[in-house]
Parts: C-alpha cells; sequence; structure tokens
C-alpha cells in the first residue's frame, strides 16, 4: 500500500493534509480488502486520531448500541433508557440521517432535545443518569470523519473492512467496552440480503474482538419499516408509547418484541437477568429513565410532540386478503416526497410528517381498511407520497406468514 495505517490516520486527522494520497490508499484498500488484523489496526488509529471519553468510575458495562440504519428504526430511542434503567451505562454518539434511513439526532431535535453535549458533558451525564447522547464531534476520531467523506465522494463505501472500521473507531472514541450491534437486512437496508449482511455481522464482531471490546451482534429484517411510524418527531412519539406501555397497533406491538429482544440478548451477554429487560418496561422504571434523559437534554418527555397537528391522509385496502410487502426501501423513497429524509447532508428535514402503518406484513385485511397514513402539511407532496407508499404496499389473495424479527 502507498501509506501505512498509521500514515493514514495520521494524515486524515490533518485538514491541511492533500486528499489525493489519502484517495490512492481507500482505492488500494477498497479494491484489495483489508485482513481482520489490518482492519483492527486501523479502527484503533482512526479511535486515537482524537480524543477519548473516559468513563473511568462508571457502572459497568460501558455499552453503546449500533445499528447500520434502517426504515423506521426507532430503537434506540427505547433501548437507551430501558438498558440505562436496567443499571448499564448507556453512552452514545449518533448522527443525522443521510439516503432512506433516518438519524437518530435529526428525531430527538425534532421534539427539541439538545444533542450538542461535548464530552465533558457526556460522561457528567451519564454519571448522574446513567444515560447520555450526542451528535458526533470532530474531537471524536476525526480521522473517520475525512476518510468517510472521501469514500462517500469516490464511490468506495460498500467495502466490509471500511464500513467495519468506521463504525468501531468511533465507537471505542466514545468509551464504551462493549456494543450492541443491530444489522439491518432488506430492502431498506444498506444491506440487502441476508449473506452480506452476516459478512458484515461476522466482520464486526471479529474486529471488535481483535480491539479488544465485548461484541454482540444480530441480523434483523428490514424489508419492512420497524414499527408502525416513520418520520421524525412521529417516532419518538411511538418509542414513548411503548416505554409507556400505551401500544396502539400491531406493529407497535411487533416493535415492542423486537427491543425487548435486544435488551434482554445485550443483559444476557454482560451477566445481567435477561428478564429485567420486560420488568423495567412494564414497572416503569425505563419510562422514568426516559424522563430524566429528556430533561437533562432541554426537553419535555410528556409534552406534546410536534407529529400530532400534521393532517393525515389514508390510504385505504382495495381487496381482502394478506398484507405481503411493505417495500421498507420504496417508503424510505416515498419519504423524500414528504420532507422525511435528505439526499445531502445539507438538505432540509420537516419533523413533523411521516408515515402510520398500523398492520405488518402477515395481517388479514378488508376492502376499505387502512393499510396507511400520510401526514403531511403540503398537500400536493403529501399527494405524490401517497401514490408512492400505495405501490410499496402489495396484498395477497393467500395467506402470509409474518416476517421474523431476527434472521440470523
Amino acid at each position: 500500500m502507498p501509506l501505512s495505517i498509521a500514515e493514514v490516520a495520521r494524515l486524515a486527522a490533518d485538514p491541511e493534509s492533500p486528499d489525493a494520497d489519502l484517495v490512492r490508499w481507500l482505492r488500494h484498500a477498497y479494491e484489495n480488502p483489508l485482513s481482520v488484523e489490518e482492519t483492527a489496526k486501523l479502527t484503533v488509529a482512526m479511535a486515537d486520531s482524537g480524543d477519548r471519553l473516559d468513563l473511568t468510575g462508571l457502572p459497568r458495562p460501558w455499552l453503546d448500541k449500533h445499528s447500520t440504519g434502517g426504515v423506521g428504526d426507532k430503537t434506540t430511542l427505547v433501548i437507551l433508557p430501558l438498558l440505562a434503567a436496567c443499571g448499564l451505562t448507556m453512552v452514545k454518539m449518533s448522527g443525522r440521517g443521510l439516503g432512506i434511513t433516518g438519524g437518530t439526532i435529526d428525531k430527538l431535535e425534532a421534539v427539541g432535545m439538545r444533542t450538542n453535549l461535548d464530552a465533558e458533558e457526556m460522561v457528567d451525564q451519564a454519571r448522574q443518569i446513567g444515560i447520555a447522547l450526542s451528535r458526533q464531534t470532530s474531537r471524536l476520531a476525526p480521522a473517520d470523519g475525512r476518510l468517510y467523506q472521501l469514500r462517500n465522494d469516490h464511490q468506495l463505501i460498500d467495502s466490509i473492512p471500511l464500513i467495519v472500521s468506521s463504525i468501531l473507531s468511533k465507537k471505542i472514541a466514545g468509551g464504551c467496552d462493549t456494543i450492541l450491534l443491530d444489522v439491518k437486512c432488506g430492502s431498506g437496508a444498506f444491506m440487502p440480503n441476508l449473506e452480506l449482511a452476516t459478512q458484515l455481522r461476522d466482520a464486526l464482531v471479529a474486529v471488535g474482538t481483535q480491539c479488544g471490546l465485548t461484541v454482540f451482534a444480530e441480523v434483523t429484517d428490514m424489508d419492512q419499516p420497524l414499527g408502525s411510524s416513520v418520520g421524525n418527531a412521529i417516532e419518538v412519539a411511538e418509542a414513548r408509547q411503548v416505554l409507556l406501555n400505551q401500544s396502539q397497533s400491531d406493529n407497535t406491538d411487533r416493535f415492542r418484541e423486537f427491543v425487548v429482544r435486544m435488551a434482554a440478548d445485550a443483559l444476557s451477554h454482560v451477566g445481567h437477568d435477561p428478564q429485567l429487560a420486560e420488568a423495567r418496561l412494564a414497572d416503569g422504571s425505563a419510562a422514568a429513565k426516559a424522563r430524566q434523559w429528556f430533561e437533562a437534554q432541554d426537553a419535555d418527555f410528556d409534552a406534546p410532540f410536534p407529529s400530532v397537528t400534521a393532517p393525515m391522509a389514508a390510504i385505504r385496502c382495495e381487496e381482502n386478503g394478506w398484507i405481503a410487502r411493505i417495500d421498507a426501501g420504496e417508503v424510505g423513497e416515498a419519504g423524500y416526497a414528504l420532507g422525511i429524509g435528505r439526499r445531502e447532508k445539507s438538505d432540509p428535514i420537516d419533523p413533523r410528517c411521516g408515515f402510520i402503518f398500523p398492520n405488518p406484513v402477515g395481517t388479514p385485511v378488508r376492502t376499505g381498511e387502512v393499510l396507511a397514513y400520510v401526514l403531511g402539511d403540503d398537500p400536493d407532496r403529501q399527494q405524490e407520497a401517497a401514490v408512492k407508499v400505495q405501490r410499496a404496499i402489495r396484498i395477497s389473495d393467500q395467506w402470509i406468514p409474518a416476517r421474523p424479527l431476527i434472521l440470523d
């Protein structure tokens, strides 16, 4: 390779260094994939290119949860306060949405949360309430930010070793010692099929272990949106329903089941009782922790969220049958019409708009029954999105089984 791994991380963290050498190295690494050992070296070098959060003295394990991204994926909004209520220290950096996958930061800012915590604030807040979340900062793993932008600019994104090093370097810089990984698979995910998703899962576990982390990962379904809501404020509202045990649809029940299973797996892996996941939701402890979290970051967990006043248009079933498909990729594309997502980082989003899917794949439906709602303030954009969502939903005249939550 034209540069050593250490030189790559050093140059990438230096904003004055030219792009050319880094691009050549990235292209070489793209065409000649790094080994597990090389990927681990790159991961640690990028983590060391800036500051690291020091969580010394906080209760262990120090757990970070990461999803590879999906449509309607608001898991972080529930699982962080849930696991914090179970006694784990949850410190996480999150990003904005780009493409069809939503961003946790966009969702939380849509309901007024302050997300620009500095390193000291994150550690202090985690010490006080066991949970802190902030958007990514240039002080943590700056080499990764530069390399990611160059990969994006030069169509070098879909390299599993480079994806792995990007994900894990930020986790190490964030101070965690244990990582729960949710590798999404399906039309609404970066990995469209089980083979690729499994390769990414296995690489994340192998490299994370090589870096001294405790890593456990699941490959999960993203062929249909996760839960009933897709949007920004509306997803926070659904997460709040789950935390308050106020589920109002089969799809929200499916999302609740998913979160409990992921949380139980995390607890089991770190030696805690997995039954605490269900118990802390049922007894209100997770909701109480969420209130503390929201208050600490200048938001009100119990306040009305902006989505409740957005006008709704209903998409109704035209025949009896079973829901055979709610294509998450097509729903994500429909989100562009409403203003849910952004194609470029600078694109604005509308926090009030979104979609609601009351029932998941496998549900029997009758003519006239509501399949989806489209929420938006602009009637033209609402109609355009409704047409796209209608194409994403397919009805079968034969029985269709429900899709599994965990694929592998």
